[in-house]
């Protein structure tokens, strides 16, 4: 089978399309792949790293409240069409899967224009406006929360899967990527991570647990501060001569499935990606949900978990000094009570979509012929 994958610029669109690809890879080897992105760094840095090839063609943020932007973005997407026609034609793809973002606009275009079985996933309880464009023309809309379901209206057959995490994240050893990381086994290991692009909120957050816990024996924080403040919170800190031993700090976490394994508590966001991701680790969570996004949809994903057991939801402040004590002191209630850890990991691990590549799979195997 020959297939296209499409969705980028962030992991939250990346990540599920690698975890559909390798799932048909896992059922048959001999499957072929081109992922058709912008070219944006973590595309260039993920999708090759992963084994698929990347090809780009022209893509562009639809900004509907600017008109000159929105008519430039528009022929710049005809035209980015025409060069995944142009590639479609030498691949011969037998589908096209998307995550969305407007990145995948161009390409799903191409699809339809060619006639090529499509199918879509949208990862959010608030579906973007690409996978709401390309929905019309899609077999299927796999959907990561069924509340997504209300916004696609009457197109394309929608069906819950949940949100697809690579099988790499599930059934690892606590211990054994400890001793690959060389952590120390009995280390109470708290991670906050920040997305691709960082916060301020998540980085107020990271600092304080890593000036709380510097030099400590028996903990260790690994911190992803996004790629947008890792320099200037380096610089800072190499000024102060801040350079505690058991605080790792990068500005992505590229290793994401050994990082979450050898963690006891993960502080992030609750995008889908980053929900689904712990979840499938089974790890308790601290989630902030991010005020700026459509329908506060990144609470509604935190609730799913939090109302299992699984984690503690902390919504931003104006302040993030204030959100950051706020979350200091739950991760200090929970080294107290590392039972209660335990308990949240058990709960976290139920809410998991367990089943979402191979729903997907299924389905698109049914139906694309």
């Amino acid at each position: 089978m020959r297939i296209v994958l499409t969705g980028g610029v962030t992991g939250g669109h990346i990540y599920p399309a690698l975890a559909i690809a390798d799932k048909f890879k896992a059922e048959d080897p001999l499957s072929e792949f081109l992922y058709i992105g912008s070219g944006e760094p973590l595309e260039r840095d993920i999708i090759p790293g992963h084994g698929y090839k990347l090809v780009t063609v022209d893509s562009d943020w639809f900004d509907r409240s600017n008109p000159v932007k929105l008519i430039k973005t528009s022929l710049r997407t005809l035209a980015g069409r025409g060069q995944a026609i142009r590639i479609m034609k030498r691949f011969k793809p037998d589908v096209v899967i998307s995550t969305g973002s407007y990145v995948s606009v161009p390409v799903v275009l191409a699809a339809a224009k060619m006639g090529i079985p499509l199918y879509l996933h949208e990862q959010n309880g608030f579906p973007g406006v690409s996978n709401r464009l390309g929905a019309r023309y899609a077999r299927t809309v796999f959907l990561g929360f069924e509340s997504a379901r209300e916004y696609f209206g009457e197109n394309g057959n929608i069906k819950y899967s949940g949100n697809p995490v690579r099988e790499e994240f599930s059934g690892r050893s606590r211990e054994e990527d400890r001793k690959a990381l060389g952590i120390p086994e009995k280390d109470l290991v708290i991670m906050v991570f920040g997305g691709s692009l960082g916060s301020e909120t998540t980085n107020r957050i990271g600092e304080a647990v890593a000036r709380e816990y510097a030099d400590k024996d028996g903990y260790t924080v690994i911190w992803g501060t996004g790629k947008e403040y890792y320099e200037s919170i380096s610089e800072r800190f190499e000024k102060e001569g801040f350079k505690p031993r058991n605080v790792r700090m990068n500005a992505f976490i590229k290793n994401m499935p050994e990082i979450l394994s050898a963690s006891d508590i993960c502080v992030s966001r609750s995008g889908a990606l980053s929900t689904a991701e712990t979840t499938m680790a089974g790890r308790a969570a601290i989630f902030i949900p991010s005020p700026n996004v459509t329908a506060d949809h990144q609470y509604y994903n935190a609730k799913a978990v939090a109302d299992a057991g699984g984690a503690v939801i902390v919504r931003e402040e104006d302040d993030p000094y204030k959100t950051a004590g706020r979350v200091l002191g739950i991760v200090k209630e929970l080294d107290m009570d590392r039972d209660e850890i335990r308990r949240m990991e058990e709960a976290s691990l139920s809410t998991a979509p367990v089943d979402a590549t191979r729903i997907i799979y299924d389905e698109i195997m049914r139906t694309y012929k």
